[in-house]
């Protein structure tokens, strides 16, 4: 079960540590004293504070110089007025977060590959705009950020601080779109792509993750097992005030065209396309709703109270 973290590791020259799971006032050397999650919940993933390092200052090259691609390659891409830019999953396999501008304004993207997440926020937090880092730590077995300014802990998932002086602080979701490369330069042709320029020397074509989404075994086991799919089945997620709700894949490969739904009140529609193993969502006129790709047992893991879309109910 640990192969995949073990082969993570050594890509990255860090030690793997024998004891992964601490409890205590500070972990990482993060302070846990106030918290809103129990800290014998936030484990260590075995690589210290930025071990593994977050872009601060990322470059970007054409779609035409990104000959590094290859049209069936995964990437997070984000759309803001007349600006596009495409995030690969290759280069965030190894980073995880990017601290970006678009559209002059400051973004941050995040990817977790035990997860599958990929989640795009406005950093505007605490009436001051945040910068973010990898903390080495993980809460259900979702990336753990922390900010720079105040060293707050933050949930990927639940979008939200849970330790430090921020605790309570929510982020703001943007709309990300979770697709292939070849998809999205043919919907964005004048797009920015993240380049493999980084400042890190990682061999960006080494997948350090290979296997883990088609295997069921997790490396680091959220408090709550996930029913009926299985452990890394996608599913789409998202909120409506308050109200929860996965779309399985499995679910939407049943039928055919988009899907609409309603979800607390509120007609959305979802588009599953099978060739790109992706799904999106949006209201009756088109317009994107944020929403996240997640393994099933991840979203489960934070949201057990989920409804869950299925053919014939």
């Amino acid at each position: 079960m640990r192969h995949w973290l073990i082969s993570m590791m050594a890509g990255m020259g860090i030690a793997l540590f024998a004891g992964v799971v601490f409890g205590g006032p500070s972990l990482n050397g993060f302070d846990l004293s106030k918290h809103s999650v129990p800290t014998d919940q936030i484990l260590s993933g075995g690589p210290g504070k930025d071990g593994i390092p977050a872009l601060l200052t990322p470059l970007f090259v054409s779609a035409s110089d990104a000959a590094f691609l290859n049209d069936q390659d995964r990437v997070l891409g984000l759309h803001q007025g007349q600006e596009s830019k495409a995030y690969p999953i290759k280069i965030l396999n190894w980073h995880e977060i990017v601290n970006d501008k678009i559209g002059g304004k400051p973004v941050v993207v995040t990817y977790c590959p035990l997860c599958g997440t990929g989640i795009g926020f406005d950093p505007l937090a605490g009436g001051r705009t945040l910068t973010f880092g990898v903390s080495g730590l993980l809460y259900q077995s979702d990336l753990v950020m922390y900010d720079h300014e105040t060293e707050s802990l933050w949930s990927q998932i639940s979008m939200d601080a849970i330790a430090g002086p921020l605790t309570g602080a929510k982020l703001s979701q943007l709309y990300l779109t979770h697709t292939t490369w070849g998809v999205w330069r043919a919907e964005h042709p004048t797009t920015l792509v993240l380049s493999t320029k980084t400042g890190h020397s990682r061999n960006y074509d080494r997948d350090p993750y290979l296997g883990y989404a088609e295997s069921p075994e997790l490396m680091f086991a959220p408090n709550r097992r996930a029913p009926s799919y299985h452990t890394k089945e996608w599913v789409l997620g998202l909120e409506v005030k308050g109200t929860f709700k996965a779309y399985p894949f499995a679910e939407l490969k049943k039928r055919t065209g988009p899907l609409t739904d309603q979800v607390n009140g509120q007609k959305i529609r979802i588009l599953y396309n099978p060739a790109t193993q992706s799904a999106v969502a949006t209201d009756l006129d088109g317009k994107p709703i944020p929403s996240v790709m997640a393994f099933w047992f991840a979203w489960y893991a934070f949201h057990p109270d989920t409804q869950i879309f299925k053919v014939g109910t």
